[in-house]
């Protein structure tokens, strides 16, 4: 019998090449073994491309999502899933989903609510864009600075966090800075947060993201949620410092 269940969400647009690969990353025995039951949850964001038969192929639950956008697709994802943790991440290869064990331990080890993932502390070659790092750091700056929360990295896709919380949330953005909102609100609302260092991969298939025009949207929804938060009275959640060694 498993003694508790997570779910693997996975928004996809157009990611038949890597799908498949990123879905044969989670370590589903390895996690049985510790005494988890998986489900593997693919969001369909309108593709166009084989995306949805080849996650099927592979034995993911394929969600379809026909109103695009990267909030959207989560949004669906979490909507649908099941189990008691949820573990995101991209669908192009860029994600550690093989750590997801060491990733999921940590979370209970240190009795959190949410915790993030830091690509930026530990980059390595050319994993991502000079733009986009830049860009990364530079909103993770702003954000750090508005909402006086300890994160390094405000843009990480992959998140570790207790399903039950999801519904505590007001995360509102359809976009890709849903990302950033999320944190800022678990972190906000009074939540047990961490962060710890991953390894953050190459990408496989086309970019998608466009600096100018992402990092344009994320400061204005940074500003937009300051403001928000500011009305409903803004609370600090607690956050706990992560062994690299967890």
């Amino acid at each position: 019998m498993y003694s508790s269940k997570i779910s693997i969400v996975i928004p996809a647009l157009n990611e038949e090449e890597g799908i498949g690969l990123v879905i044969n990353q989670v370590p589903v025995e390895q996690l049985n073994n510790a005494g988890y039951d998986v489900e593997i949850i693919v969001v369909d964001n309108a593709s166009t491309d084989n995306t949805a038969k080849i996650a099927q192929e592979h034995g993911a639950k394929v969600v379809f999502q026909p109103q695009r956008g990267y909030g959207n697709a989560y949004k669906a994802g979490f909507n649908n899933a099941t189990g008691d943790i949820i573990v995101s991440g991209d669908a192009d290869m860029t994600y550690p989903f093989d750590d997801t064990l060491r990733l999921v331990k940590i979370l209970k080890a240190h009795n959190l609510d949410f915790l993030n993932t830091d690509r930026l502390s530990a980059l390595k070659g050319k994993a991502m864009k000079t733009s986009h790092v830049v860009g990364n750091w530079g909103l993770s700056l702003v954000t750090r600075f508005l909402f006086r929360w300890p994160f390094n990295d405000s843009q990480s896709g992959m998140w570790i966090f207790k399903r039950s919380i999801w519904d505590e949330l007001d995360v509102q953005h359809v976009g890709m800075p849903f990302s950033q909102e999320l944190k800022v609100d678990v972190f906000s609302r009074g939540f047990k947060c961490a962060e710890v260092p991953i390894e953050y991969r190459s990408r496989v298939g086309e970019v998608k993201l466009n600096a100018i025009r992402d990092g344009l949207l994320n400061i204005t929804q940074l500003f937009i949620k300051f403001i928000k938060l500011k009305r409903e009275g803004l609370k600090i959640g607690q956050f706990s410092k992560v062994s690299i060694n967890d």
